[in-house]
């Protein structure tokens, strides 16, 4: 393996549980979060040499995980569904208030879903934002002040639990 397939690896390695992560808050699928991750990380090696330059090579990996998700729900097979039950991992924390936070987040449209996990659980500027989903900066403002209005209204039931 020569450096650059070293640097890779080293980067996805250490790297591919959170880019699977926000591929399910996105997706809310673990099947299709370990695809999304999948396909960003391949776009990302085959890009690497451009790719290293980035000043925030997480953020630029991001990016190609968003469109990936994006161009996956623009196919007209992204609204097939599989029968049975998909086995998530068991998590530390209140497990019923963490599904009933990502619910609530899949009732968003893609987009609005976007630019909330972007924000609040990757932790992305506004302008950050805008500039991985190549909007204006005053659409990602007015979008998360009505994504979080209707999260609102959506865990009105949970909110004391949620935001404890």
């Amino acid at each position: 393996m020569t450096t650059e397939d070293d640097e890779f690896a080293e980067f996805a390695n250490a790297h591919a549980e959170r880019l699977r992560t926000t591929a399910f808050m996105l997706c809310h699928d673990w099947h299709l979060a370990q695809d999304l991750t999948q396909t960003a990380l391949t776009k990302l090696f085959l890009s690497w040499r451009r790719a290293v330059q980035a000043d925030n090579l997480l953020a630029y990996a991001q990016k190609i995980l968003l469109r990936a998700y994006l161009d996956h729900r623009r196919r007209r097979s992204s609204t097939e569904s599989t029968p049975g039950v998909l086995h998530e991992p068991a998590y530390r924390e209140n497990p019923e208030l963490r599904l009933t936070m990502l619910d609530a987040l899949e009732r968003l449209p893609a987009r609005d879903r976007a630019i909330v996990i972007l924000r609040y659980f990757e932790d992305y500027s506004v302008e950050q934002v805008a500039d991985v989903l190549e909007l204006p900066a005053s659409v990602v403002k007015s979008q998360t002040r009505r994504s979080l209005t209707k999260l609102r209204e959506l865990l009105s039931s949970d909110q004391l639990a949620l935001f404890a």
